[in-house]
């Protein structure tokens, strides 16, 4: 699994070149999209298997290009992430180049095959989940 990461973010990293975003900002960006509303910092961190002071980091360039908006909750530990229009639209503009490394993978690999891999995946991820649960839950994940 470690060979392949760095293999398939180059791949998207290199068709989303010309929309000026990065594979985790694309991430970040369809995430807020999708989900239609602000999102605390911590359960965007979550969602995106991702450590708090790694998001920020990686919300820094969007919200510099006011691609996100951070604003404060209810208190000074509380900050809310939500995409912009101007985001809305980069993404839109980045959806074609990283659908077409989808469907690169997906020809060169088998549909079938990513699918079961999704699937596999998806198992592992949720019993290193449960594993860290029953240890103490100490992990970001």
């Amino acid at each position: 699994m470690r060979r392949v990461d760095p293999v398939l973010n180059w791949l998207y990293d290199e068709a989303l070149r010309p929309s000026g975003l990065a594979t985790t900002q694309y991430a970040l960006l369809s995430t807020l999209s999708r989900v239609g509303r602000p999102l605390p910092h911590g359960e965007l961190a979550a969602m995106q298997e991702m450590a708090g002071t790694t998001l920020s980091r990686n919300l820094k360039p969007l919200a510099r290009d006011g691609l996100v908006r951070i604003q404060p909750g209810e208190d000074r530990r509380t900050r809310y992430v939500a995409i912009t229009e101007t985001g809305e639209a980069v993404l839109e503009e980045a959806r074609p180049l990283w659908r077409s490394v989808q469907e690169r993978v997906v020809a060169e690999v088998g549909e079938e095959r990513v699918e079961r891999l999704l699937g596999e995946l998806g198992e592992v991820l949720g019993q290193l989940r449960a594993a860290d649960s029953h240890a103490g839950g100490r992990s970001r994940w």
